[in-house]
């Protein structure tokens, strides 16, 4: 599986590390990404997510069934 939100779609970004000396290398800017267990209780059931610390808060703010509702029509879960 890869690295991606399932809430908010985001994934790694890349970019440069600069030394002191301004020499750049290409590095990757990984997500905060945690696999948390929410409580659907529109189903009655549990739904493990693979979330980004900001679609923690995304649920925090529309709760999960707004959450989960947006990101389907996005593309970025399939959790049924």
């Amino acid at each position: 599986m890869s690295r991606v939100c399932q809430i908010t779609g985001k994934k790694a970004m890349v970019g440069n590390n600069v030394s002191h000396s301004k020499r750049r290398t290409k590095r990757r800017f990984e997500i905060n990404l945690f696999s948390k267990k929410f409580y659907l209780a529109e189903e009655d059931r549990w739904v493990t997510l693979r979330v980004s610390a900001a679609g923690i808060r995304t649920i925090n703010k529309k709760g999960l069934a707004n959450a989960l509702k947006d990101a389907k029509e996005k593309g970025f879960v399939n959790i049924y």
